[in-house]
């Protein structure tokens, strides 16, 4: 026991002391006669040493007072209550001291919560400023919370700890709670008054405690708030506190994933169970955005085994170190190798065995594989896709899983049709096998490598500007976790040959999408300038996620669709594979070209870069 236990210890023995001649007075209205006197002393030296065991035994040395709640409370309550039975059993039949009161071992263990739990409660309101006016005092800034559920409640608790930070009053939508309190902070009016109120009480910060809600109802307080020019902060997502990742009182700005996400996804869970519980399970690509987060969604669901196959080493250490770290129960092997490597790829999976493949490696950056890299954006997408599902198919995998894009929809560039030459391949293996082989397309991820958006924000903390390739340029958008989820559920709701088209929301204009990330660094439009530069080669104003000659089938789950493509036939596979493994290196025209042939809809463009760069004012860049 350490000197603060012991200290406590002495406090609680002082109390069940205090209590017990309390009890003498009240029932004798505070004169005690002479015989009880030395009765009341005796009988104490017997409950004393009792209460102590009992207190030791529940454990009440072990918390701090600092942080004293209910659960405190009720071990206290527990803990008299079987001390105030232990005591008298005590005393009549070890002791025989039959001179106690009866309405003195009634009186004395309420009177020793009051004390115990007081002490307790008083020092904790002591120590957070409760009991003196130090709110105003005490260098704490205060901030407005908009939201009065579970999450503000939780939120207040923590934030009374909290050293830089007082809760000046709550904002709620709800009529009824209006004038309520909630732990002694008062609800003050709507969101919609946000800034009156901000600066009635001289607020400038303000903290959405809204994880449930709908994204909808989050992003309208988040521009509520910032139209009235308050600072912003926001409590975790709804996932990652469910998760378990964080708690509520880890506060952080507000991310460009806040205004741009979507509600949750829901699971089939039991679906999922039998895809990849208990089997052995490969993603190419591991190391990518899209391949990593596939892996960590996997391994939720507690594979025997996950294969992470990537070409890039330090990709694949990076997420070797954090399995290790964070998934210790986790049986995974990390591969290093090429997908176009068709002796690696039957090496790896006559050895593992998998029975799902997820084959995330791809070339996907529009521009660079536009020039001078062509054919090695053919020779990565299409023949590694293809290298991957032979090896697939010879060993026996059960289904695999092709990451599409919806740059492979009416492709004007030839990242895009490589995609959907590789979907082509996929479709035209469908049926010469037991495997079952499912394609899967998707817009635009938040936040993923080589994205737009890592690039403004390196522009943002440069100072700017950020460029824009065009004023009415639209994309779709999601996050991370929820493609990956996507990708999981079309993974075992399919049968064989399906291109699966996930539900990817209203598009986003990327000049919007810009001054939102300018607003959320704390800059305006003249501090941090945006130029327009004009569509680059192969870029199209909007993307589609099916083609003309395609239309989609509803499925089980409500962001799922099924695109109904036209059939390939298994022998148009042996026209493509002598081209793909050509040892001619064709130049850029010449792939071009040929890519015409195999997929009729890709219609090349060439844009010119704009010679003048110009910002949303119209004003020409220096």
């Amino acid at each position: 026991m350490n000197v603060r236990s012991f200290l406590v210890l002495l406090h609680d023995l002082a109390a069940v002391m205090l209590a017990w001649w309390l009890a003498y007075l009240l029932r004798f209205n505070f004169e005690i006669p002479a015989e009880y006197r030395q009765a009341m002393w005796q009988s104490a030296m017997v409950v004393l040493p009792v209460n102590a065991l009992v207190f030791w035994l529940f454990g009440l040395y072990r918390g701090m007072w600092r942080f004293a709640s209910l659960p405190d409370l009720k071990r206290i309550l527990l803990a008299v209550g079987l001390g105030s039975l232990a005591a008298p059993m005590a005393l009549y039949l070890i002791f025989h001291m039959a001179q106690v009161p009866r309405s003195v071992l009634v009186l004395t263990p309420v009177l020793l919560v009051l004390a115990m739990g007081g002490s307790r409660f008083l020092y904790r309101l002591g120590k957070d400023g409760h009991l003196l006016p130090l709110g105003e005092g005490s260098g704490r800034s205060g901030v407005l919370v908009l939201g009065a559920g579970s999450a503000a409640a939780t939120l207040l608790r923590d934030l009374s700890f909290h050293p830089a930070w007082r809760v000046v009053g709550l904002l709620d939508d709800a009529p009824d709670k209006r004038g309520r309190m909630l732990h002694g902070v008062r609800v003050l009016g709507t969101l919609t008054e946000a800034g009156s109120i901000a600066k009635d009480m001289d607020v400038t910060q303000v903290i959405i405690a809204m994880p449930s809600a709908s994204h909808g109802a989050r992003r309208r307080a988040m521009e509520l708030a910032t139209s009235a020019g308050l600072s912003v902060l926001t409590v975790p997502s709804f996932d990652d506190l469910i998760s378990g990742r964080v708690s509520i009182s880890q506060i952080r700005k507000v991310e460009l994933d806040d205004l741009l996400g979507r509600d949750p996804v829901n699971l089939d869970t039991e679906g999922l169970k039998g895809l990849l519980t208990g089997k052995v399970v490969m993603v190419t690509g591991a190391g990518g955005s899209i391949g990593s987060e596939l892996c960590r969604q996997i391994a939720v669901f507690q594979p025997a085994l996950l294969v992470l196959f990537e070409a890039n080493e330090l990709a694949i250490y990076n997420l070797e170190q954090e399995f290790q770290q964070h998934l210790p129960g986790l049986e995974f092997v990390c591969v290093v190798g090429d997908v176009k490597h068709r002796r690696r790829l039957d090496q790896v999976m006559e050895r593992y065995r998998p029975a799902v493949v997820f084959h995330a490696a791809a070339y996907k950056h529009v521009p660079m594989m536009e020039n001078e890299n062509t054919w090695e954006a053919i020779q990565n997408n299409v023949r590694g896709t293809y290298e991957v599902a032979r090896a697939a198919a010879a060993h026996g995998v059960q289904r695999f899983v092709f990451i599409s894009t919806d740059k492979a929809v009416n492709p004007t560039n030839v990242m895009g049709a490589s995609k959907r030459l590789a979907e082509m391949v996929c479709q035209a293996m469908q049926g010469t096998t037991t495997t079952r082989f499912q394609m899967v397309r998707f817009g635009n991820v938040l936040g993923s490598t080589g994205s737009v958006i890592p690039k403004f924000r390196e522009q943002i903390a440069s100072g700017g500007p950020v460029t824009v390739t065009h004023p009415d340029i639209i994309r779709y958008f999601m996050s991370i976790p929820e493609a990956a989820q996507l990708v999981l559920q079309a993974g075992a709701m399919g049968l064989g040959g399906e291109i699966f088209v996930l539900d990817m929301g209203e598009p986003v204009k990327i000049l919007d999408l810009a001054r939102d990330m300018i607003r959320l660094s704390g800059f305006t439009e003249d501090e941090i300038r945006i130029e327009l530069t004009g569509l680059r080669p192969g870029e199209k104003l909007f993307e589609e996620l099916l083609a003309d000659d395609e239309h989609t089938l509803a499925t089980p789950h409500p962001k799922l669709r099924v695109a109904k493509a036209r059939e390939m036939d298994p022998d148009w596979l042996d026209e493509l594979l002598p081209w793909l493994k050509q040892e001619h290196l064709p130049e850029d025209a010449e792939v071009r070209r040929d890519l015409r042939r195999w997929v009729p809809e890709y219609a090349p463009t060439t844009r010119p870069v704009l010679t003048v760069l110009r910002d949303t004012k119209g004003r020409a860049a220096p």
